[in-house]
């Protein structure tokens, strides 16, 4: 297997950039999503799940960041609007610019140090407010009968910090600091075998697969990534919402990706991974997999307790939510 494309997105739920190589270090992706939109009425991180018309955006860095970009140092980037015209993060204008696009009020926000929690904690409205059934349905593409989607994939620290905040605190990704996809994946998920465009999925590495599994990926949860140097854990899949359905510039809406992944995958697309060894990949390098080993009883026992915990964690906000809905 090799890297066939790197992806960086500096700001959250806009059109990244296609580099040639990409730092990742113990935070993940180098320069990765260290921007995002802060809805001011809800007092949230913005997501293009809620405000689609963010991935009618891109950005780019000015100058290319420095190996010091991180919380708290934001390197500034400029927005390409969906009229076409460019603003810059310093530009006193750029918050009635996208509060003007949105329709009402947000604003650029750089990632604040590690230490400043503020910009992904959640109010307990909004929170049980996300775990609502109709809202999850919308957050997923989902009709009145469809089945929710299958949480137990997460263990319950991911549940709380999901439950708590807008992301992860220190970062502005959804949930994990490296997204991996595969070609293959994008092959299997198409019905005529035509690859969607790896742009819906906003992976950070894509690699080439040429496999029987139609989607590899899959069996490599709990087991290594090697990136040429970089050594990836691999958490959990991707589990994917109405983002991948939405219209982004030369992308048209296609309602079809959730009905392929709800019929082929369970709604699941693509790892999230840890980085357990630092390095830089680029384009070309060798990507191999270390298979999880079989879990002994033991281990099975504990995923088991574990996907409990998760479940039963899941059903006590859903019954939350109802209570404080009557």
């Amino acid at each position: 297997m090799k890297i066939t494309e790197l992806w960086r997105f500096p700001v959250k739920s806009m059109g990244g950039t296609r580099v040639d190589e990409l730092r990742i270090d113990e935070r993940g992706v180098h320069a990765d999503r260290l921007w995002a939109v802060r809805d001011v009425e809800k007092g949230v991180t913005a997501s293009a799940r809620r405000i689609p018309v963010l991935l009618q955006c891109s950005a780019r860095y000015v100058d290319e960041p420095g190996p010091d970009a991180g919380p708290g140092k934001v390197p500034a980037v400029v927005i390409t609007l969906p009229d076409g015209r460019e603003i810059t993060s310093d530009d006193p204008t750029v918050h009635t610019a996208l509060s003007e696009l949105v329709g009402r009020e947000v604003r650029l926000t750089a990632l604040p140090s590690v230490n400043d929690t503020s910009a992904h904690r959640m109010s307990l409205q909004t929170s049980l407010g996300n775990f609502a059934t109709d809202q999850v349905r919308q957050d997923f593409g989902l009709g009145a009968t469809d089945e929710l989607p299958d949480t137990s994939v997460f263990t319950t620290r991911q549940m709380v910090t999901l439950a708590r905040y807008s992301t992860p605190p220190g970062t502005f990704v959804d949930l994990s600091p490296v997204h991996v996809l595969s070609t293959a994946s994008l092959r299997s998920l198409s019905a005529d075998a035509t690859p969607y465009d790896v742009r819906r999925f906003r992976p950070n590495v894509l690699v080439d697969v040429e496999s029987p599994d139609p989607f590899p990926e899959s069996a490599w949860v709990g087991g290594e990534v090697h990136l040429g140097t970089v050594v990836l854990s691999v958490t959990n899949p991707t589990i994917r919402c109405v983002v991948g359905t939405r219209p982004q510039p030369g992308l048209e809406k296609d309602l079809s990706v959730t009905r392929q992944l709800a019929e082929k995958t369970n709604r699941f697309l693509g790892i999230y991974c840890d980085v357990a060894t630092a390095g830089t990949v680029r384009i070309g390098d060798e990507a191999t997999v270390y298979l999880p080993t079989p879990p002994n009883v033991v281990e099975r026992t504990a995923a088991a307790v574990g996907k409990s915990a998760s479940r039963g964690l899941q059903k006590l906000v859903e019954a939350t939510v109802l209570r404080f809905a009557k």
